[in-house]
């Protein structure tokens, strides 16, 4: 196996790709994680390469994604897996990619997950505000 087959997952990177596509900011993150967390220190996390597993754990807790999809998560992985795919069941028949009619739409897969994210952030968005309401009183 060669060093470009084995590439290292960068947990940092992958922290920010979840981070942004739930549409949490840095500030957010880190008034999450704490009050030792600033935006800088967020930035910082999302520049390493690896990330401490107690950190990890508690970021994962906080965008409600797990933890494995964060140590896994390779866009470049995912990006030939999809072209492949296209490109394989494209030859298998001999005719054109329009042939080819999964059982699914992997876009309408991801637009669910996305979807589903966006309900989460919102259901945390509601108890944010409840816990400030309560807060104010």
């Amino acid at each position: 196996m060669t060093t470009d087959m084995t590439k290292k997952i960068h947990e940092g990177q992958n922290i920010k790709r979840f981070r942004e596509m739930l549409g949490i900011k840095q500030e957010a993150l880190a008034h999450e994680l704490g009050e030792d967390w600033t935006q800088s220190k967020v930035s910082n996390l999302e520049a390493k390469d690896t990330i401490d597993p107690s950190i990890l754990d508690e970021v994962s807790r906080i965008l409600k994604i797990p933890v494995e999809a964060i140590r896994n998560f390779d866009e470049d992985a995912a990006i030939t897996i999809v072209a492949n795919t296209i490109n394989n069941n494209d030859h298998a028949t001999g005719n054109s990619l329009f042939m080819y009619q999964p059982s699914f739409s992997p876009v309408d897969k991801v637009v669910e997950l996305y979807e589903w994210l966006l309900k989460e952030k919102d259901v945390e968005i509601e108890a944010l505000k409840k816990q400030v309401s309560e807060k104010k009183k």
